[in-house]
């Protein structure tokens, strides 16, 4: 595979999670946020992007959010959980895409935010339409997918180099969680 080829990142942001005492690496998906993954996943399914690999924190909220949400696409993609991206800087993302193989044209990363909003605003040199302004307004909330392309090597990602070609988040839900 050239180090040319056009390259996809889906950036998923965790499901809705609980707010309580335990440790929060520990946190589980709320009712909410069982609803959501896989929705998110049904978007993303529907758009005909099938990562072959899929990064996850290992925290609680991702990996529950990543589950439901892998059952739904039509292939289910390599996994790898990384303590890397739990509460990753912007920098720490992009030193984590620079190591994926160049074998890897779509690339999926369940994370949290700052981090994940972070890292698709800096790597959106362009966008599609409004789409860059929308992330931004929306705060990259939970359940939400982010997909940017860039061409070249994993090794070349860097800020501006993307486009951002989709951004999803799940209607709000009034509903207590």
């Amino acid at each position: 595979m050239s180090a040319e080829t056009t390259r996809r990142v889906v950036l998923f942001r965790h499901a809705k999670a609980e707010w309580s005492d335990a440790d929060d690496h520990e946190r589980p998906l709320t009712d909410r946020g069982r609803k959501d993954a896989p929705t998110a996943s049904r978007r993303l399914a529907g758009s005909g992007i099938n990562p072959e690999l899929a990064l996850c924190s290992t925290a609680t909220r991702c990996r529950e959010a990543w589950k439901p949400a892998a059952a739904e696409l039509p292939q289910r993609p390599r996994s790898v959980y990384d303590d890397r991206i739990y509460e990753a800087s912007l920098g720490e993302l992009i030193s984590v895409l620079n190591e994926t193989s160049d074998e890897i044209e779509d690339l999926l990363v369940v994370g949290h935010n700052p981090g994940l909003h972070a890292l698709a605003d800096a790597l959106a040199g362009e966008s599609d339409g409004d789409l860059l302004p929308r992330l931004n307004r929306s705060g990259f909330p939970t359940s939400a997918i982010a997909v940017l392309t860039f061409d070249g090597s994993w090794k070349s990602v860097e800020h501006g180099v993307g486009r951002l070609v989709a951004f999803w988040a799940p209607t709000p839900d009034r509903r207590p969680t």
